[in-house]
């Protein structure tokens, strides 16, 4: 079966020593009728220069006027999607080959809104080793448990390895403004939606480097302050469910 036209949503912000393989990755894997959104965040390196560089018609970029944070920049980028089915891209990630066709087959057979997928790690600048748990596919419908673990901190979805179909759009956009991680939020909106698929397969090489926001430790404070706001996503989301 051929695949359907993606959307490839990536979030820029100095990103001037990863950025060109990750591009050189995702284009190797576009067909007609795809796009990539490159929304950048006011970077103060070559980012955009680079960017600029490709002249490739796959490639859509908008340059926020200042900086906006991760968060808010991605949520850009999926509002500019076109397509049926969205990717999101971290800058400094490296794609397998074959991923886009991975994804979109295991979305559109098994007609949920979202699938993630695993990763193989690629530590970079001498950054410690740490173990990454994995997705299991036999508990993409341990909705309650896949939640649970998002309150507990100990999450395995990453926005770099998820596709989702654009009718999440309506229940994840716009973000709201106490939103810290843009992943965990369309995670949690996906699995009350009883639509979520989890894909075995490393589908990219996960850069881990010193600079990595997902991996930063938080301080007991903000550890407290998340608790409390997973709470309200929940009431946000059910809001929205039933909206």
């Amino acid at each position: 079966m051929e695949r359907v036209s993606i959307s490839v949503c990536m979030a820029s912000y100095n990103g001037e020593k990863y950025i060109e393989r990750q591009i050189d990755s995702i284009l190797s894997q576009l067909i007609t009728g795809d796009e990539l959104i490159i929304v950048d965040d006011s970077s103060k390196d070559n980012t955009v220069s680079l960017i600029k560089k490709y002249n490739s018609n796959f490639i859509r970029l908008v340059e926020n006027e200042k900086n906006i944070g991760h968060v808010k920049t991605f949520e850009k980028a999926l509002a500019l999607a076109k397509n049926k089915y969205i990717c999101l891209a971290d800058q400094d990630d490296i794609w397998i080959e074959g991923r886009l066709q991975k994804l979109e087959k295991k979305i559109r057979k098994e007609k949920v809104l979202l699938v993630a997928s695993n990763f193989k790690p690629k530590f970079e600048n001498n950054s410690n080793y740490r173990e990454f748990k994995k997705l299991e596919t036999e508990k993409s419908s341990k909705y309650i448990v896949n939640i649970l673990r998002i309150f507990q901190g100990k999450s395995t979805y990453y926005g770099c390895t998820m596709m989702i179909d654009e009718n999440l759009l309506k229940f994840i956009l716009p973000f709201p403004e106490y939103i810290e991680a843009h992943d965990l939020w369309i995670a949690m909106n996906a699995n009350m939606l009883k639509s979520v698929c989890h894909l075995k397969d490393d589908t990219l090489l996960y850069t881990v480097h010193q600079n990595n926001v997902s991996l930063k430790k938080r301080s007991f404070a903000k550890k407290i302050r998340a608790r409390f706001y997973f709470w309200q996503a929940i009431v946000d989301i059910l809001k929205r469910i039933n909206s």
